[in-house]
């Protein structure tokens, strides 16, 4: 528990962690707690006209002043000074609430563009029995229009979305394999045709599952040994759904029928080595993993984003493509979306963004008591001066900050970016 005291205005130096007793709107400030950093802080909160405010004591690396050292800073004390401070300290809000909308307008155009291709994914998959053709139709579709936005946009972000029903699992999980293994391997300068064989055979992976009973894929419990043989049929039973469509392009093929093959021959269902799996086969595979990392089938514990990176990183070796490794990591930051996080401030977040371009500088969703959750500013971490201190689980945060960041279950990404010249 912080420890926190209130203290008068004029006993405020630089260094104190304060948290102040004013609705958000009123304040010229992006937070209601904050680090001083400067004595035109203190000013700006004098001109406030509040008495006090509540200083943390844990998280200030300067007490704040005794009573009898208390003074009032003679550096603004101008009225001219204080008038234009004002103004530029409003004007800087302005511009950053500006920012701010900005920032939730391309996030709720990227968030239907998802939705639009969950619908569409769950169409095709349900045509997929009855009307193989037109599916695979569909499919091309899809996936032509993501390549299109993929290789004429500039400043990609990838965004974090919402959270998927538990019905929905195989659409979110086969758009999301498919969108980061397509982005990766445009980062890998692959023609465009490779581009969108690896989002075909990304997009139908996993379709032999819709063979098995989904309780099995569901159970609780260990699975026996006849069980888990089954589900490993899973690449094969794929292709055979697939050949119902002659339509289904050859190139991707192997993507489905391999995707769970590694390098050294200890994958399944025919234990393939390196120079015998194809390289959008290799991507996938990996791409694959690390969402099954954060979302597990049965009894095993769900990863965080940040933690299946670091899993894979160190296990898979010998076992997955370094390069594709290699790019994921980079294209999702070492904090992905997703991430849980305490900043340099002492404040809570979550990444909900990370800028293709700036990967150590994501955009985060930041926890702040006094701003209602609905009105949380998404914040551009190096506009801020802010810096990621440490990744933490959402188990271990206090429930109100849980409620209030609300971190996704499930961990599903998208892109949005800006239309090239």
């Amino acid at each position: 528990m912080s420890r926190s005291c209130k203290v008068n205005t004029n006993q405020l130096q630089v260094g104190n962690f304060v948290r102040l007793p004013v609705s958000w709107k009123d304040h010229p400030f992006l937070f209601n707690s904050f680090r001083l950093k400067q004595e035109a802080q203190i000013e700006l909160i004098k001109k406030l006209g509040i008495e006090y405010v509540f200083v943390d004591l844990d998280k200030s690396s300067a007490p704040p002043l005794g009573k009898e050292d208390a003074y009032d800073a003679p550096s603004f004390r101008d009225d001219g000074d204080l008038t234009k401070l004002s103004q530029q300290m409003n004007q800087n809000k302005q511009e950053r609430i500006e920012h701010l909308k900005k920032l939730k307008r391309d996030l709720k155009k990227t968030e239907q563009e998802f939705d639009r291709s969950v619908a569409m994914m769950r169409n095709l998959i349900a045509k997929l029995r009855n009307r193989p053709l037109n599916a695979i139709s569909d499919a091309k579709e899809l996936i032509n229009s993501i390549t299109e936005e993929l290789l004429n946009s500039d400043n990609l972000v990838l965004h974090l979305m919402s959270d998927a029903k538990d019905s929905d699992g195989i659409y979110y999980h086969s758009l999301n394999v498919a969108v980061l293994s397509m982005m990766i391997a445009k980062e890998l300068d692959w023609p465009r045709e490779d581009i969108e064989a690896v989002g075909m055979g990304a997009l139908f992976h996993d379709t032999g599952k819709l063979k098995i009973p989904p309780q099995l894929l569901r159970k609780k419990t260990p699975l026996t040994q006849p069980e888990l043989n089954f589900i490993r049929q899973h690449p094969a039973m794929g292709i055979e759904l697939l050949k119902l469509a002659n339509n289904f392009p050859e190139d991707a093929a192997p993507i489905v029928r391999d995707h769970h093959e590694f390098l050294d021959g200890s994958g399944y269902p025919r234990g393939l080595k390196a120079e015998q799996i194809s390289l959008p086969t290799q991507l996938v595979a990996a791409v694959n993993l690390y969402d099954q990392l954060c979302h597990p089938e049965g009894q095993v514990k769900a990863r965080t984003p940040y933690a299946a990176l670091g899993y894979l990183y160190k296990n898979y070796k010998e076992r997955l493509n370094q390069e594709a490794i290699g790019k994921l990591i980079k294209m999702l930051g070492v904090y992905p979306p997703g991430s849980v996080v305490e900043l340099s401030s002492g404040q809570y977040a979550m990444v909900m963004a990370v800028n293709l371009e700036k990967i150590l500088f994501p955009r985060i969703l930041v926890y702040d008591a006094l701003v209602p959750k609905e009105q949380a500013p998404i914040v551009d971490l190096e506009s801020e001066g802010l810096t990621i201190v440490r990744c933490i689980a959402p188990s271990a945060l206090p429930e109100k900050i849980f409620k209030y960041l609300s971190p996704r279950e499930r961990v599903s990404y998208f892109f949005g970016g800006d239309k090239k010249a």
